[in-house]
């Protein structure tokens, strides 16, 4: 894993050193203009002698979770086969406040799937005939993530005023990304009102793999070796396939928020996001197939007659509003609603609603309910009905029209005097949270998160 973070990182610095310049240097001003903030605050008159700390000690945070998936609408596969997939994911996150008003913050993870559908890349391995509902054991069966995220945070002497930047990088077998992040906040009117806005830069890097046959079209003699095309059925194979072009994507987006305490039961916040991506937005190696072109089969796999190609921008906006209703000491109320659209013709609304039950000092359930439905992106259409003259096209089910429902639970044990000790560290919390997920469309995943913490005495 250490020598794929080393890769990335020098592939995307060779790409993309003029955005990492241009970052770097706004953030030398930001954190110029704050040094001098604090150089007057420390000067003037009326600073007061004691502040307490934002954060009193070194945290740890100890993350799991797992994942799985069922399905029968693979993108990889066209739209059609199966979408099973597992995923184990560990996280540590440490928070280190580096005096009263600044905290550094490693975020360090890696989750490791495997994938019935993507084993599909490479759906002939001589194990069992080529079946889109059958699992290959190619490479592509199987991969693992890493991600490293370092934050800095500062607040004002007042603790009105939040700056906050982070780095992070992520890896894995066919995908690299590099990113920035900023943010600033401002509580005023007795810190019954914050406004805050944030902005972000992800700079990713694709290592474009093809379908299986698609990739035999490129003269790779190893690849031929093992695909007979003598054993084709249907229509003679001569896709009219070529590479892309580009192999970056570019993210970058801008956020505010304004939130409001209405009353001493009641607390409002609005919420806005715009996001521009532009470079490589397909994924490479998901098969599209057309309705005015012949099938070609080997095996049991239709061969595809083209990879996933759409726009090489698009650009999202995300607008939202949050209610937070506390009821009494034992129940309160936390509703959520996002309507979001974006140039590729989707438009989706969001509902969440969770009501936190306090059984005792210690614990706490969190009953809730998720509901979403989107309309279906121009460029998507299902298994083998698109044509050949088109210009963009795609088969994947997360952009077609859908309704979703997710129903969760979770408890939380909380031990404030953090009683129990691991080493030097008391041990503060601990979160489980279930969520079941299910598609009008044929799918439902199921997820189970686990997050521990520790205070350093």
């Amino acid at each position: 894993m250490v020598e794929k973070l080393e890769e990335a990182v020098a592939v995307i610095k060779q790409t993309y050193m003029k955005e990492i310049k241009l970052f770097l240097l706004l953030i030398f001003f930001c954190n110029s203009y704050i040094s001098f903030t604090q150089e007057n605050e420390s000067e003037s008159e009326n600073q007061t002698t004691y502040k307490k700390r934002v954060l009193e000690n070194i945290e740890l945070d100890i993350l799991n979770s797992y994942y799985d998936q069922d399905g029968n609408n693979a993108a990889v596969s066209g739209g059609i086969g199966t979408e099973k997939l597992e995923d184990a994911t560990a996280t540590i996150v440490v928070s280190i406040p580096l005096n009263e008003d600044d905290i550094l913050t490693i975020d360090a993870g890696i989750s490791a799937y495997s994938s019935a559908s993507s084993s599909n890349v490479d759906p002939f391995d001589g194990r069992n005939r080529g079946n889109p509902f059958v699992a290959s054991s190619g490479e592509s069966q199987s991969d693992t993530w890493g991600n490293v995220t370092a934050s800095y945070s500062h607040s004002s002497d007042d603790r009105k005023k939040t700056w906050n930047t982070n780095i992070s990088l992520s890896t894995e077998y066919d995908y690299s990304s590099l990113g920035f992040s900023a943010g600033y906040s401002y509580a005023f009117n007795q810190k019954n009102t914050e406004l805050s806005v944030n902005t972000s830069i992800f700079l990713d890097t694709w290592n474009t793999i093809y379908p299986y046959e698609l990739r035999v079209l490129t003269g790779n003699s190893e690849e031929e070796s093992r695909f007979n095309i003598g054993g084709i059925t249907g229509t003679p194979y001569n896709p009219n396939f070529t590479p892309f072009d580009k192999k970056n994507r570019n993210s970058y987006s801008l956020g505010f928020s304004f939130s409001q305490i209405l009353s001493k039961n009641l607390q409002m916040s609005l919420v806005t996001d715009f996001v521009l991506q532009n470079g490589l937005l397909s994924t490479p190696f998901q098969r599209v197939y057309f309705s005015d072109i012949g099938d070609s089969y080997f095996e049991d796999f239709h061969l595809a007659d083209d990879i996933e190609r759409l726009p090489n921008s698009r650009f999202k906006t995300a607008i939202g509003t949050q209610f937070n209703y506390y009821i009494n000491e034992r129940v309160s109320v936390r509703s959520f609603y996002r309507y979001y659209f974006d140039d590729w013709s989707i438009k989706s609304h969001t509902i969440r609603l969770e009501v936190p039950i306090k059984l005792s000092d210690k614990f706490t359930i969190y009953p809730s309910y998720r509901f979403y439905n989107q309309t279906a992106a121009e460029y998507f259409k299902p298994y083998n009905q698109h044509l050949s003259t088109n210009r963009f096209y795609t088969s994947d089910f997360d952009l077609s029209d859908y309704n979703a429902n997710q129903y969760g639970l979770g408890l939380t044990y909380t031990d404030i005097f953090t009683k129990r000790h691991i080493w030097k560290f008391g041990f503060k919390q601990i979160d489980i949270r279930f969520y079941k997920y299910d598609r009008n469309i044929n799918f439902n995943s199921n997820i189970v998160t686990t997050g521990i913490k520790f205070i350093l005495d």
